[in-house]
């Protein structure tokens, strides 16, 4: 009797309600497969809000959620490196589907090297290549459509309402790269400085160029420091970009050294098309004044 309890309650989401049991990385992501799946998914986020994706570690509660999962959607930032195999032990039968397939990333800057005349020169490490997909909205597309194969292959009796959602979503997302365009076409400057480089695929779809602060997880040295502010006074930069769960320390320190300011945005926004079209304003605004 206590086993037929336990299976009613681990199967009751899924086939009482219809509903497929959908566990994803980070919150952007619950707002794509809501844009797919509609209300034929529950969605569960791991890394929740105001939490750092390289170091996550997801709590008791999210985890027994995996039991009901029937899929998880990977994106590819880092804690998934060490968890992706503990939550495949912990449900088999979960599927998984890397919602970044087909999608070539860029590396990650590794480090900086000045010149005599403060012209920066960047050295690449290949190897480390930047998981920050989402911020992209031609990225985007090629994201919700792998959610969308993977929906209509596991339920493909509403296959044309995922279809059909695609379809919409795409749209919009068009529309918000258009909409980027025309917004960041002409501006003063298409250089800024960014605690965390996490606006990499964004800088390159607008055609503009991150500085990180933050190199492989760590702070500059001292030294690195005094030539990025020597850089950014001869660049005119102003403006030092962070994420809400970062320290500002560093960034303050620069930004106080040109006179400048620092700006908070938020790279998880639940609300992606929100998020995105706050952060395209933030750099019109801001590059336009520096």
């Amino acid at each position: 009797m206590k086993q037929i309890f336990i299976l009613f309650f681990f199967f009751v989401p899924i086939f009482l309600f219809g509903k497929i049991n959908v566990t994803v990385s980070i919150l952007p992501q619950k707002y794509f497969v809501q844009k797919i799946a509609g209300n034929l998914a529950n969605v569960i986020v791991m890394v929740r809000p105001g939490s750092e994706p390289a170091s996550y570690e997801p709590k008791p509660k999210q985890l027994s959620h995996l039991l009901k999962s029937q899929i998880y959607f990977s994106i590819g930032v880092p804690y998934e490196r060490v968890w992706l195999k503990r939550f495949k032990d912990i449900n088999p039968k979960l599927i998984f589907v890397n919602t970044g397939k087909n999608i070539k990333k860029i590396p990650m800057l590794r480090s900086y090297s000045f010149s005599s005349k403060m012209k920066k020169r960047l050295k690449i490490k290949i190897s480390d290549l930047d998981p920050h997909i989402w911020l992209s909205p031609l990225l985007v597309k090629k994201i919700v459509l792998n959610i969308e194969k993977a929906f209509v292959k596991i339920d493909p009796k509403h296959a044309k309402i995922y279809k059909k959602n695609l379809v919409m979503f795409d749209k919009r997302i068009e529309a918000l790269h258009n909409y980027g365009i025309l917004k960041l076409k002409n501006l003063r400057h298409r250089k800024f400085i960014v605690f965390h480089p996490v606006w990499g695929y964004f800088a390159k779809e607008f055609n503009l160029k991150q500085i990180p602060i933050q190199l492989e997880g760590k702070n500059p040295s001292l030294l690195t420091l005094t030539k990025m502010i020597n850089y950014a006074k001869k660049s005119k930069i102003r403006v030092i970009f962070v994420q809400p769960e970062f320290s500002k320390k560093s960034a303050e320190v620069i930004a106080s050294s040109i006179k400048g300011k620092v700006v908070v945005l938020d790279p998880l926004e639940l609300n992606w098309e929100a998020g995105i079209k706050k952060a395209i304003n933030t750099f019109s605004k801001v590059l336009k004044n520096e």
